[in-house]
């Protein structure tokens, strides 16, 4: 679907967000990316306010590459957030994060988390995450009517 944003990656470690969207850009996993820097950032654009009012809410990613540990608001605010608005709640969430705390796994399902995954620490590790997630979320995976 050409203009389509397919992943938006949410992630306040510039190092990281960057070899995250250069693995998803050189092994063509999606088409369309979108990085957000933090989960202020994410909530002005899922919503459509602030620096992003002009953006189309109805405009929606296939899938959301979030991670937890962010300064301003964290992932686990902005899943509660998206998964609590009728406009956003039927979008994919990965959790893409560092943390393999109990008490994160837990929160992310209790918030309405679709997937948990703890990033991988090597290179080939990652590419093999990033490109078995974009194979499920994107070819797979099979979206409520007006997502996909």
């Amino acid at each position: 679907m050409a203009g389509k944003t397919e992943i938006v990656v949410v992630e306040d470690d510039m190092d990281e967000a960057g070899l995250i969207m250069r693995v998803l850009t050189l092994q063509k996993i999606a088409g369309s990316l979108v990085h957000l820097k933090d989960g202020e950032e994410a909530l002005e654009y899922f919503f459509a306010t602030g620096r992003y009012s002009e953006r189309n809410i109805h405009d929606v990613p296939s899938v959301i590459l979030l991670d937890i540990k962010m300064p301003k608001v964290n992932g686990h605010e902005v899943l509660q957030a998206l998964k609590s608005d009728t406009r956003t709640k039927k979008i994919p969430v990965i959790l893409f994060t560092s943390s393999k705390e109990d008490i994160d796994i837990a929160e992310g399902y209790n918030n309405g988390v679709n997937s948990y995954v703890v990033k991988p620490i090597n290179y080939a590790a990652l590419v093999t995450v990033l490109r078995e997630l974009g194979l499920y979320w994107l070819i797979s995976n099979v979206p409520p009517h007006g997502l996909g």
